[in-house]
């Protein structure tokens, strides 16, 4: 099914914002939003796409309600003189021959490793450090239980102020640090000289696209699992995999990826690709590639999507294999959308899904961790200006928001390592996937945040589908649900609350790691392992703490317990399915569009 290109033109374009906020005009209208939407395109290039009114507004949330609170500044007061004192006795003590790291007034938190090198013990490294703690303790007791700030403001506050704290740790500066002066003494200055070559490699690769590490690269030697491009419009590319063994489950298997990612997360290099692991195990194994949308692609909705990819390739696949049924896997935001189109084949008697399973996928948007520092009217508005210009969200300021809510760990930690130390990161696979960032178009993409993040139309039974709402208590098939344990883009517990919204089987599993290397836990890799357990259809509700302290717990990677349960309901062994003839090998075109 072809989509028909629409003429796009601003005025439309104006009416159709005006829409998806809520506003009805007449069109003469569209022209000043034109103006104000260019204004704030223009604006959003200078702020990172992060609304100047979203912050305001939270500020002054904060410092009204601040003003308003005597007792909290007195106590404030009283924890910086409090502090100030602290940091004197240990100045005095550390001045003397105390043994190194004793008595410390305060302790860096378990995930902080900005200070846990011994040279950062001597005086007066010692006493810097220390500061800095005791002030970001501080600012965090300032930006937080407020009487009256609203949480989402109180969100707002502590995170801007994390990061410019964050920016301003003495970590960061040559002059304050002595893990760099010693690596500067130590290489006569090499360190420094090759900290100011990666750093202008990266400025390269910023400014131009281009980067001269091929360590990893699609086709060669990630995605590489043999397989044909067997169905193709103008939204995805289907891809079927070739057989590995003699025989293969009967019910063939369907990946709907993030078009928020490339889908080759699914399929890195050999010993870490999921889509391997499947074949090799007796799986046919489509999977969805989704096309970098452009300019012309602004008007691509989130029902194009449903309907060019998840209904088209579902048509494909039991075309292709003459499979009555298809089991459905959907990761990050590919699992919410495929969740969507399982309600709607539940609401319209469509029983061609056996099963389905989502990794790290929301369907309820009350709880979506630190991504909701992003989202409000204010912020919202200010990203359909951002996206207005070119039609869609660009994938670099996507993936630096993202960046922004582990800035320790993806922003300063690198700047560190590479230029100020010299140290150029070990290339992984997974790295290189990270860096390979794709656009959104500007609709989808407005209605996605609207619908969902917003106002949570799926989980509260307004999200309508061909002109009719859905509902996730339609479902009846069985349901594997994976959550990661330390996911700040779909934490675990918003993921848990499928079993607030389906009344089926649900087998719910917990693993190690975060969003991408949780799920990306091939057998035999080290420091892994998992919770699960089964709630019966129409079984008793648990809620997420209880579940993860009665859940049993299991040592080493979640694929086999996936494979084991989806077994169970792939049917019986078969002849492997026909491949269609096609001139297009895996991993396609639309994968390898920049």
């Amino acid at each position: 099914m072809e989509r028909k290109k629409q003429p796009v033109g601003t005025e439309r374009l104006a009416s159709a914002w005006l829409g998806a906020a809520g506003i009805q005009t007449e069109a003469p209208c569209s022209q000043a939003v034109q103006l104000d939407m260019s204004a704030n395109a223009a604006l959003a290039k200078f702020t990172g796409g992060l609304s100047p009114a979203a912050l305001s507004n939270a500020y002054v949330d904060w410092l009204l309600h601040f003003q308003l609170a005597p007792a909290e500044q007195a106590g404030l007061l009283q924890k910086a003189w409090k502090n100030l004192w602290r940091w004197s006795q240990y100045a005095i003590a550390a001045s003397a021959t105390v043994p190194a790291g004793a008595g410390h007034c305060i302790e860096p938190l378990p995930q902080d490793r900005r200070f846990a090198d011994p040279a950062w013990e001597r005086w007066p490294f010692n006493l810097i450090a220390q500061g800095f703690l005791l002030n970001q303790q501080w600012w965090h007791r300032a930006t937080t239980g407020i009487p009256g700030v609203s949480r989402h403001h109180e969100d707002v506050v502590t995170f801007t102020a994390r990061q410019i704290l964050d920016m301003l740790a003495p970590s960061n500066f040559i002059s304050t640090n002595p893990v760099v002066q010693e690596d500067a003494l130590r290489s006569n200055g090499l360190s420094l000289v090759r900290g100011a070559q990666l750093a202008m490699a990266d400025l390269l690769q910023l400014t131009t696209g281009h980067t001269e590490d091929e360590t990893f690269k699609v086709g060669e030697n990630m995605a590489v699992t043999p397989g044909k491009v067997v169905y193709h419009n103008h939204l995805i590319e289907l891809i079927q995999y070739a057989p590995s063994t003699a025989q293969v489950h009967a019910i063939p298997l369907l990946f709907v990826p993030a078009w928020i990612m490339k889908y080759y997360i699914l399929d890195l290099s050999p010993q870490n690709s999921l889509v391997k692991y499947l074949v090799d195990n007796g799986y046919t194994v489509f999977m969805i590639s989704w096309k970098n949308p452009l300019t012309e692609d602004r008007d691509l909705s989130m029902e194009d999507y449903r309907k060019l990819g998840v209904m088209a390739a579902i048509d494909a696949v039991t075309s292709i294999t003459g499979a009555t049924q298809v089991n459905g896997v959907g990761y990050c935001l590919g699992g919410t959308l495929l969740a969507i189109a399982a309600a709607s084949m539940a609401r319209d008697g469509d029983q061609r899904l056996a099963s389905l399973s989502l990794f790290a996928a929301q369907t309820d948007f009350t709880e979506p961790g630190e991504l909701s520092l992003f989202i409000d009217e204010a912020q919202i508005g200010f990203l359909e200006a951002a996206m207005w210009e070119h039609g869609y969200l660009d994938g670099k300021q996507m993936a630096g928001a993202f960046q922004l809510l582990r800035s320790n760990d993806l922003i300063w930690s690198h700047r560190l390592n590479q230029y100020l130390r010299g140290v150029a990161e070990n290339k992984s696979d997974l790295m290189t996937w990270n860096a390979d960032a794709t656009r959104m178009p500007y609709r989808m993409h407005s209605e996605y945040l609207r619908q969902l993040f917003l106002h949570n139309d799926l989980a509260e039974g307004r999200y309508r589908t061909d002109g009719k709402p859905i509902a996730l208590t339609d479902l009846h098939i069985p349901l594997f649900a994976v959550g990661t344990l330390t996911d700040h883009v779909a934490p675990w517990r918003s993921v848990f609350k499928i079993h607030l919204l389906t009344e089926t089987e649900v087998t719910f599993l917990l693993t190690s790691g975060g969003h991408n290397a949780g799920v990306v836990s091939p057998p035999g890799h080290l420091h892994r392992s998992y919770q699960i357990a089964t709630r019966a259809k129409d079984g008793p509700f648990l809620d997420a703490d209880t579940w993860q302290r009665d859940a049993s717990r299991q040592e080493g990677s979640w694929w086999p317990a996936w494979e084991a349960w989806l077994a169970a309901r792939s049917g019986k062994e078969v002849g492997p399915p026909a491949m269609p003839p096609s001139r297009r090998k895996a991993p396609g075109l639309y994968v390898l569009q920049p």
